[in-house]
């Protein structure tokens, strides 16, 4: 897709958290990339800690150079000369006056506001701006969680409107980012011999898997205040669920993509709590910062279907974990199995199924299942698979955050979220929430409790992710 003439590009960016996690892990390389491309401008970072701007500069140059490889001098030293620093609480004005100040010095007349903060503080933040002026020509970026419900996201929501108009409001889920997930929707809809197949005729179920091998780990304490489907499912997987069933947008600007993931949104049924099973890892108890006796699901699994003409009757699948025997991100999307099963073995009578495999992590790619004839005098299958690997394919690409961050930046809202898309993703999991089922244990380094295989069950089980 062709990026849109955008706006006005935002000439500088005013990163709110910058002495967190995220900041070290993601957005200091995010935005050295898109310093190296020369369209960055001023970076101010504001966060409680009482640091220098050396000491900002000092925690980027580490980032960078353990997050990079084959770091340019020149590039880091020119980022690092457009990096200062901004002590403040975000609860007294005189942050913001200041703030005001410095925006001005730099010369920045559109600047970008990334909130990598706890929601709590985001009125504190969008008060302040809005007071000094800030917010008048200026667009913000906000971090999930994006509420903890339905309603606390109208709240946040009513929060940005008072300050900032919805075309200027960037929700970031970093996964609509990704190559990998993007490529859903290209490959959908360029490439036209799938359509007469991507249907309740020939697609019988559709499953998505998120696993990971590790535990919480530190992160038990944030882990405690919302569980795996509030972190992933209620967003990331169900982004994933809209790129593979929306109907072709008319156009391929924002608000062309996200009147079809609203409109495939508003198709799904409520998720039954009868169809979702919630597991934890038994070592889960005995992580920093998890409370004892938690019932916090490290993994969930569900069942759904779209009240549509073109899925009706078709089985969707969510499962995701922490602690389980792989990492892995795929889609299967499982076809419609012969009307007769000729050239069978007689002591394997089941063939293997016809899938695509959609892998959207980090060796993202594509790979068609299919069945030949096995080698011998029998006219019998054997399953092989064709597999394009997309890095080998393609080259390398982006990362995720450099291009959300350049998107905003350059006002391009295709790969962030709607008010009205973010509002049917939290009425999906609105059940579950009021009226979880227990947590059930499972092993680590197991695929999860085995009660989630009766969800799949009728569709021929769970099918094994890559590792």
């Amino acid at each position: 897709m062709a990026a849109p003439k955008a706006a006005d590009r935002c000439d500088g960016l005013v990163l709110f958290g910058a002495t967190g996690d995220l900041a070290a892990k993601k957005l200091f390389p995010a935005l050295y990339q898109i310093e190296a491309d020369g369209d960055l401008g001023p970076v101010i970072g504001v966060s409680t800690s009482q640091w220098s701007d050396d000491q900002l500069r000092q925690r980027a140059r580490e980032s960078i150079e353990a997050k990079v490889d084959a770091v340019d001098g020149a590039v880091l030293d020119r980022l690092c000369g457009h990096l200062s620093y901004l002590p403040g609480d975000y609860r007294e004005a005189e942050t913001f006056d200041r703030l005001a100040e410095r925006v001005r010095e730099a010369g920045v007349e559109r600047p970008l506001f990334f909130l990598s903060i706890p929601p709590a503080l985001f009125d504190d933040v969008v008060q302040g701006l809005q007071r000094v002026g800030l917010s008048e020509h200026g667009r913000v970026v906000v971090e999930k969680p994006f509420g903890r419900d339905r309603a606390s996201a109208h709240e946040l929501n009513d929060v940005l409107h008072r300050a900032f108009p919805e075309e200027a409001v960037y929700r970031i889920d970093h996964f609509l980012g990704k190559e990998g997930v993007e490529n859903l929707l290209v490959f959908r809809f360029a490439n036209s011999m799938l359509e007469p197949l991507w249907n309740r005729g020939h697609i019988s179920s559709v499953q998505i898997t998120m696993a990971e091998d590790f535990g919480v780990g530190s992160r038990g304490k944030f882990y405690e205040s919302v569980g795996a489907l509030r972190d992933v499912v209620q967003n990331h997987l169900l982004q994933i669920v809209a790129l593979l069933a929306m109907e072709p947008p008319v156009a391929a600007d924002a608000d062309a993509l996200a009147d079809e993931k609203t409109r495939l949104f508003r198709q799904i049924r409520p998720i039954d709590p009868a169809q979702v099973v919630r597991g934890q890892y038994r070592g889960y108890p005995d992580e920093e910062g998890v409370q004892g006796g938690s019932d916090v699901e490290t993994y969930v699994a569900l069942r759904f279907e779209i009240d549509s003409w073109r899925w009706a009757g078709v089985p969707w699948l969510i499962r995701t974990g922490k602690s389980l025997g792989t990492t892995a991100t795929e889609a299967i999307v499982r076809f419609t199995d012969p009307p007769r099963l000729l050239f069978t073995d007689e002591d394997k009578p089941t063939p293997e199924p016809s899938f695509l495999r959609f892998r959207l992590g980090a060796d993202d790619g594509v790979s068609l299942h299919l069945l030949a004839k096995a080698p011998g005098d029998q006219l019998v299958t054997q399953p092989i698979q064709l597999d394009v690997d997309y890095d080998d394919a393609l080259g390398a690409r982006a990362e995720a955050y450099e291009r959300l961050i350049d998107d905003a930046l350059e006002g391009d809202r295709r790969r962030f979220g709607r008010a009205d898309s973010l509002d049917q993703q939290w009425r999906i999991v609105e059940r579950v929430l009021d009226d979880p089922p227990e947590t059930v244990l499972y092993r680590e380094g197991s695929m999860g409790p085995p009660e989630a295989d009766a969800l799949a069950r009728d569709v021929g089980g769970w099918i094994s992710p890559v590792s």
